[in-house]
């Protein structure tokens, strides 16, 4: 009987969760709450103006898929496929259960890291801008910088850190040197 309620159940819930999913609040309303430090401080950088991160970047640019053209936060931690859907699902079912269980513990980081589709799905091609002043072309205009390095595009572009160069992409050059040096030794601490 319960399997039954449960195949019944599963699609209604499905649902109803993509319905109150679509809006932050709805998601913040669990996750931000005094003494929740990761989603309260991501929230409050979300909504900054002028945008304090690329999550913000986002936001303020509003989403062209969108008839409205808002940018929500489960576009991009939404999941991708069914496979990616169904991983949010269970995650938030079980994070569900816990807090009506009274025992929800806010996440410190996250348990399930963005996927390249998570950003593909909207990114889908690079463009390719002009050489920078040194002449250098851009990353992604380098085809060989195109196939698959095992580097997510969140290593590089990290959503929720603030106080990195919007000019830049939002790319941390601390944390871009180590990933470049496994090709360019020039840019390893000991490189010239």
């Amino acid at each position: 009987m319960g399997a039954l309620a449960a195949v019944l159940l599963a699609p209604a819930g499905w649902l109803v969760t993509d319905r109150l999913e679509s809006r932050n609040d709805f998601c913040n309303a669990c996750h931000i709450e005094p003494g929740r430090p990761l989603h309260e401080r991501i929230r409050h950088d979300f909504d900054a103006r002028p945008p304090a991160d690329l999550a913000a970047a986002h936001a303020h640019a509003g989403n062209r898929e969108r008839d409205d053209g808002a940018f929500r936060c489960i576009d991009c931690h939404g999941g991708v496929g069914l496979v990616g859907r169904a991983r949010v699902k269970v995650l938030a079912a079980k994070d569900a259960f816990w807090w009506a269980a009274g025992r929800f513990e806010e996440p410190r980081e996250m348990r399930w890291p963005l996927r390249d589709e998570d950003c593909t799905k909207c990114h889908g091609s690079f463009s390719a801008p002009a050489a920078d002043a040194g002449g250098a072309a851009p990353f992604h205009a380098i085809p060989i910088h195109n196939v698959d390095f095992e580097v997510r595009c969140v290593a590089c572009h990290a959503a929720h850190e603030t106080g990195v160069d919007p000019q830049a992409h939002f790319m941390d050059a601390s944390r871009l040197r180590p990933l470049c040096a496994r090709c360019h030794p020039e840019y390893s601490e000991g490189g010239s």
